[in-house]
């Protein structure tokens, strides 16, 4: 594996590593180092760092990086500024270092300008394999450039060829996002294996129960985060109206303690009653505290927590939708784009035709001019592509970033709801500790009341005279 070639897949700003090496989607990199845990180090452009493997394919064949120091045995020497470059595909292709222009057929001495254009991009051919920065290199024999479904096999967009032969195609987009085609797309590696996170399972639409209208896979996760935030909302309702009961019962208990009823019994029996009362007092006293704690421990962290979880989502809905929204105008350009490439290109086609009838001064001028406009159609929608491509790459990287923020606040939604639950019950706990114990005050005293002591307290307390009468005598 290691001095392989490989491509990036999608973007990395290498801000998630210490020693990130930072890329953009489609360029190419060479393998220095694998690790375990996913993270590979490799060299782009001289810069060394780290990147994680799921984000690029390590290419089979490598990739030609400069110039060919010949060109094919027998051919007289290319024209001054021409440089011969080979595709991974192992087709050769030509550069102008003058004038930048690009073209799969190889140059002569004769003035005129080749039939096979290629749009350069940042002075470099952009087809579908790679050059020396990585840029998007295509193909020479392939048939008309359609891009309907984005394909590493299609041919250079401002170049025309007879022929339709249907292409295989390595791409499809759905709702403005491109995937691997089912049937060629190599083997990716989850970017959390083994953990089902939410950044590895949410990537496609979703079609909803009733099967009419599809959500994105970040609408499935928000609307999972706001049943969360809804169910936390009842939650703290709950501990409200325990609360009320908790209030409601303390007020009932403190005024049923202060009734005078029985306050004249006497004795053991009366101190019971007595305890029995002030017990009632007590637990009052201890239901409110209970249902204050309750409120401060329970009730008020819940909605504090769900307060600002409702505004994380509302910043992270608007963020991905944002993003979203960009992607779509990207792929809305890139479609115009390709339309106006094909109208470019039936007008050479039927041009050229023309030029094949009759000869003329003028219809050599009409190709001229169709040709130069059909490089200009091909080289805009590159650049449609390109932005196209870098929309996606962010919507990509935030996606990930957020999905797994998002993972973090549902754990610590339901981590911080279990340990507020568990203080209640430990609170519930507490109460009914006190209580008992100020039962079992009660209980102790009518284990001891005994009313034959009683009577002789009484008797003591209150005896008129212990002389008894006698029979009177005569």
């Amino acid at each position: 594996m290691s001095g392989s070639l490989c491509k990036s897949l999608y973007g990395f700003s290498g801000e998630q590593h210490q020693h990130g090496l930072r890329f953009e989607a489609g360029e190419i990199i060479k393998v220095l180092q694998v690790a375990d845990g996913g993270w590979w180090e490799g060299e782009r452009d001289g810069v060394r760092g780290w990147f994680p493997a799921s984000y690029v394919q390590i290419l089979e064949k490598p990739v030609s990086v400069s110039p060919l120091p010949g060109d094919e045995p027998g051919n007289s020497p290319l024209p001054e500024g021409w440089q011969c470059y080979m595709s991974p595909q192992g087709c050769r292709y030509y550069v102008n270092t003058f004038t930048k222009e690009t073209t799969w057929e190889r140059p002569t001495n004769s003035p005129g300008t080749p039939k096979s254009p290629l749009p350069q991009k940042n002075s470099i051919p952009a087809v579908n394999g790679y050059h020396t920065s990585g840029s998007p290199l295509h193909q020479p024999d392939q048939p008309h450039p359609s891009l309907r479904k984005p394909s590493s096999d299609l041919q250079s967009p401002g170049s025309t060829s007879p022929s339709k032969k249907q292409i295989k195609e390595t791409t499809l987009t759905v709702n403005c996002v491109t995937f691997p085609h089912p049937n060629t797309m190599p083997e990716q590696e989850l970017l959390k294996p083994g953990e089902w996170s939410y950044c590895d399972y949410f990537w496609d639409d979703k079609k909803d129960p009733q099967g009419n209208t599809s959500v994105t896979g970040f609408e499935v996760l928000l609307q999972k985060q706001l049943k969360g935030k809804q169910m936390q909302k009842e939650m703290a309702e709950f501990i409200r109206e325990r609360i009320k009961i908790e209030e409601e019962y303390a007020k009932s208990l403190s005024k049923l303690s202060q009734i005078s009823l029985a306050a004249q019994e006497e004795g053991t029996l009366g101190e019971a009653w007595a305890q029995l009362k002030k017990s009632l007092a007590d637990e009052a006293e201890v239901h409110l505290k209970f249902s204050s704690k309750l409120q401060s421990e329970v009730e008020k962290p819940l909605l504090t927590f769900r307060d600002n979880f409702k505004k994380d989502m509302k910043k992270f809905d608007h963020h991905i939708t944002d993003l979203r929204k960009q992607l779509a105008s990207r792929y809305a350009a890139v479609e115009k784009a390709r339309k106006a490439l094909t109208d470019r290109q039936k007008d050479l086609e039927m041009k050229t035709q023309q030029l094949e009838i009759k000869l003329s001064n003028k219809t050599e001028e009409d190709i001229k001019k169709a040709r130069r406009k059909s490089t200009q159609a091909g080289d805009e929608l590159m650049r449609c592509v390109d932005l196209y491509n870098q929309a996606q790459s962010k919507w990509f990287e935030e996606m990930v970033t957020t999905t797994l923020e998002l993972e973090r606040l549902e754990v610590e939604r339901v981590e911080m709801i279990r340990q507020h639950l568990c203080q209640y019950t430990q609170l519930r706990h507490e109460t009914d500790m006190f209580n008992q114990s100020t039962v079992e005050t009660v209980d102790q005293l009518l284990q001891k009341v005994e009313p034959a002591k009683d009577r002789e307290l009484w008797v003591k307390e209150h005896k008129t005279g212990d002389i008894r009468p006698v029979d009177m005598d005569i």
